[in-house]
């Protein structure tokens, strides 16, 4: 039930019949896209704020005024409409009565499972690719942001609608493998009494790898050395790439995320996707032989000016055309990734969102232009980049791991706060900002620490069940008319915002949005239990009117019913006690 959908239904057969009176002709749809209904930034303007005069004044060639006179009669015959003005130009402000708002509050606690129903993706196919780190080390803090991010995106998606893949990226083809068997072949080599004083230079040098090392000892003995180079490459990067694999599965598995698909780069390269992506490119005309121009800020002594295979990317909104060949005759990474694209896009049967790294920005429009061009711009691609995360100690830059050697892991992260805090304090920025990690702070118990502060709300609302256990066993949502202070009535207006916020935030594959609606519904949950103590006559409980008790806990049901559906949303578990 989204109140905000009702009105606005009003307001669109109120547009259909004003269109059909006046016999006026304009795409009725275009108009229906356009028009908003949605609450004011200022409280004082009102409950809902619309558009639509505005909309229509040039269809109807009238000023807006004007056509916000003839809407506010039509509203006023709206049901439950207390008042409606006009501001500005045109817009329409809107104040709904009381009895409207106690009857929103009914109707989500009678039916709390499907109050917040929002049904947007009608079972459509979604891709979700997200983390795809490389197999060659832990994850890291950036690997969490994006795998928060995206696990957070998955579960919202699924919430409305979407029948959602989550899919991993194994890069297990290129240099940086060929790195990792050097490096584990250093860490066996110390199993068999090498010293080790110096990890050389463009090797990884985490003690992670020690691993790898034990265990091709424990399986080989000294034997590896025996056979030849191919044999050793393919038995080191088999068992490194499975270990560093099975530890990255087991830090998601700890931050509550398991994948549904896991592909391999190195599969994608030896299928035939890659000759299927040129024939496609060749049979639409989008591959030319080509010299491009020195990328911006390269210095042209620094540029190896050649002739080479080219994808028309700008015919598809890239800034350039990009070289799908190396100067050796093998793949570019891109030319590889449209071939995972292209696999992506005849599997998924839907739309695709990749989540990618701070350093992988300029990516964007490549990767966009190659899958509107190999789908015929059939399929819709959205690139979400998560910004870089800043670990802190009290304000100040955290060490490295030792472990790890250049970064502080995932896992250290998980053992230090914990799966829930590192969640949520992940999407308390815009996944485009960068956030502050501060150990320090995300363990406090304040208003200042967000996770803190909604988990307190969710226990708080408990302890007033606890108290109020006489009345609890009965709690029935009636006389919800005697909520009449302010204070109630804006905590029910701003419960009543949550499928709206639900459907935005799936919209726009933005779930910090439902961490920031949790932070403000803490926030308003928690002023109205401090007013009680200044104002005896809004606490919760009033030990001589079981009517109003009853009331207002049936408000603090539905605060603790809202929590609890964006937090699960989050996959984060709502606390009873702190």
């Amino acid at each position: 039930m989204n109140i905000y959908k009702d009105y606005l239904n009003f307001l669109k057969d109120t547009v259909l019949l004003l269109k059909k009176k006046h016999k006026y002709e304009f795409d009725i749809n275009d108009i229906f896209s356009k028009i908003t209904l949605e609450p004011p930034k200022n409280l004082s303007h009102g409950d809902m704020s619309t558009n639509v005069a505005m909309l229509l004044a040039p269809k109807f060639k009238k000023k807006p005024y004007e056509i916000a006179e003839i809407f506010k009669e039509e509203i006023n015959t709206f049901p439950g409409i207390k008042s409606v003005s006009i501001a500005g130009p045109g817009f329409l402000n809107i104040i709904l009565d009381r009895l409207t708002w106690s009857n929103c509050l009914y109707k989500i606690l009678i039916n709390p499972d499907d109050w917040d129903q929002v049904n947007i993706g009608k079972g459509s196919n979604v891709n979700l690719e997200y983390i795809s780190a490389n197999p060659t080390g832990p994850l890291h803090a950036g690997h969490a942001r994006g795998a928060v991010f995206g696990d957070a995106l998955a579960s919202l998606l699924s919430k409305v609608g979407f029948n959602v893949t989550k899919e991993y990226y194994i890069n297990d083809a290129g240099s940086q493998i060929e790195k990792l068997v050097q490096s584990s072949i250093l860490r066996y080599n110390e199993c068999l009494g090498d010293k080790i004083t110096v990890i050389p230079k463009g090797l990884y040098p985490g003690d992670y790898l020690k691993e790898v090392g034990k265990a091709l000892f424990i399986k080989y003995n000294n034997k590896l050395k025996t056979y030849d180079n191919e044999e050793i490459f393919k038995i080191v990067s088999e068992l490194s790439l499975k270990i560093m694999l099975d530890n990255i599965k087991n830090d998601l598995f700890k931050l509550g995320i398991e994948m549904d698909i896991y592909t391999s780069e190195q599969k994608i390269v030896s299928s035939d996707l890659l000759s299927n992506v040129i024939n496609i490119l060749e049979r639409k005309k989008l591959l030319y032989k080509g010299i491009l121009a020195p990328p911006k800020g390269m210095k042209t002594d620094d540029w190896e000016t050649r002739e080479q295979l080219l994808f028309k990317s700008s015919n598809y909104g890239d800034d350039t055309d990009r070289a799908l060949q190396k100067s050796d005759g093998s793949w570019t990474y891109f030319a590889t990734d449209m071939a995972y694209h292209l696999d992506k896009i005849n599997r998924t049967n839907g739309d695709l969102i990749n989540v990618l790294g701070a350093d992988h920005t300029g990516y964007i429009s490549r990767i966009n232009a190659a899958v509107n061009a190999l789908s015929d711009n059939k399929v819709s691609i959205d690139t979400k980049v998560c910004s870089l995360v800043n670990l802190l100690e009290d304000g100040k830059p955290l060490k490295m791991s030792k472990r790890a050697g250049t970064f502080v892991t995932l896992s250290d992260i998980i053992d230090a706060v914990g799966k829930d805090v590192l969640r949520f304090i992940m999407l308390t920025r815009r996944n485009d900002q960068s956030l502050d990690f501060d150990f320090k702070k995300v363990k406090e118990k304040s208003k200042d620490n967000p996770v803190f502060y909604v988990q307190y709300a969710y226990a708080r609302c408990h302890s007033i069940f606890k108290a109020a256990e006489t009345v609890k066993e009965n709690l029935y949502p009636n006389n919800l008319d005697l909520l009449k202070a302010e204070e109630e009535l804006n905590l029910i207006k701003f419960i009543s915002l949550w499928p709206r916020i639900l459907e935005l935030a799936a919209k726009h594959h933005e779930p910090h949005r439902i961490c920031f609606y949790l932070i403000e519904l803490a926030s308003n949950f928690h002023s109205l239990w401090n007013k009680g103590s200044d104002k005896p006559e809004l606490k919760f409980i009033v030990e001589d009117n079981v009517d109003l008790t009853n009331a207002r806990l049936c408000l603090v049901k539905a605060v603790a019913l809202t929590i609890s559906k964006g937090l699960n949303i989050l996959k984060i578990e709502p606390i009873n006690e702190m």
